[in-house]
């Protein structure tokens, strides 16, 4: 498949108080067109931050992009201006925030906040303008669109909202749409009404989605791939299948063993993973998951380990991969939730215990 955007050795800090924080640590990772990737793990674990610098909308102080490449269709968007950015967002990228009230403009209707980015981005006229943006609303499902086009955002739902928000990305035909925890604000059936919307849009307009979650069982139905991040790192990465039938970092065990379930809140066994995420003013020796695993090696206190590959695209960031390294297998809550998740992938999202 055909790449459209390639992350290249990451590197992205900020300077703070309390010292300098290394967020973003030598990530690397595509996206092809027309795939959806989902980036996964804890808050702090360098997700959100990594996107809004495809974006550059990293504050510059007290952030900073320190090393790597963005490719984006082959051009580097890390030397680029401000100004340079105002070409590309909205028209090759697009983001929807996960709070569309914060996002949207109180004091303007939902059609002129649509309009005025096709506008921007477009050379067409106000009529066609408002033309496109009721066919929008219809696109993301918002009944009624050529009345509910000159509404406020007060007027809608928060999942209707969270629609318009959809529409506004969309709103200039990006080539490449970053989802950032678009569906936690909202509650579980509208959720999976988002999520299903998601994977519509994808086949009918061919953007290439970014998906942030800290939710393994929100992305089951809707991801191609899945790059699990911990501590500004990406530590595994694989398909959609690979990653939730052959979990192989024990971060990735953690984070499917803790999924909620019915059965595991009726009987109240929760799982969690022990411990707190390290502090990345002053990242640990080694393996930074080390002290929060179970099944660290004395090594991953020692050295830090590399990508070992598992298939052509399934990679892990663990010491547990090396030939010499002791045979241990997922835990049982891991094959529990495996077993759970099977059903899902061919599934509407609606049916997930989740």
């Amino acid at each position: 498949m055909e790449k459209l955007l390639e992350v290249k050795n990451l590197e992205v800090g900020f300077q703070t108080y309390g010292g300098y924080v290394q967020a973003v640590r030598g990530v690397s990772f595509d996206v092809n067109r027309g795939e959806t990737l989902a980036i996964v793990g804890e808050s702090g674990s360098g997700k959100s931050v990594t996107t809004q610098a495809i974006m550059k909308l990293i504050p510059m102080p007290p952030g900073e992009i320190r090393n790597g490449q963005i490719l984006l269709d082959g051009e580097d968007l890390v030397p680029k201006t401000s100004k340079q950015m105002e070409k590309i967002l909205g028209q090759d990228v697009s983001m929807i925030f996960q709070d569309p009230m914060t996002s949207l403009n109180p004091t303007m209707r939902v059609g002129a906040q649509i309009t005025e980015v096709i506008l921007k981005h477009n050379n067409v006229s106000k009529e066609t303008a408002n033309k496109k943006a009721i066919e929008l609303l219809e696109l993301v499902g918002i009944p009624r669109a050529e009345e509910r086009v000159r509404q406020y955002p007060h007027q809608f739902s928060g999942g209707m909202r969270q629609r318009v928000m959809i529409a506004i990305a969309l709103a200039a035909n990006p080539k490449l749409l970053i989802a950032d925890e678009p569906t936690t604000a909202l509650d579980v059936t509208i959720q999976a009404q988002i999520l299903e919307l998601m994977k519509s849009i994808k086949k009918e307009v061919g953007s290439s989605i970014i998906f942030i979650t800290h939710d393994l069982g929100v992305v089951a139905n809707v991801a191609d791939r899945v790059a699990v991040m911990y501590a500004g790192q990406i530590v595994e990465i694989g398909t959609v299948d690979e990653i939730f039938y052959d979990p192989r970092h024990p971060y990735t065990w953690g984070l499917m063993a803790s999924m909620p379930s019915l059965e595991t809140v009726d009987e109240g066994q929760l799982e969690a993973i022990p411990g707190t995420p390290p502090d990345l003013t002053n990242p640990p020796k080694g393996d930074a998951f080390a002290p929060r695993n179970p099944y660290a090696l004395q090594i991953d206190y020692e050295e830090e380990p590399p990508m070992f590959q598992v298939s052509p695209t399934h990679f892990a960031k663990t010491w547990l991969l090396h030939p010499e390294a002791p045979r241990i297998d997922p835990p049982e809550a891991v094959l529990k939730n495996r077993r759970k998740l099977a059903g899902t992938f061919e599934k509407p999202v609606m049916v997930m215990e989740v």
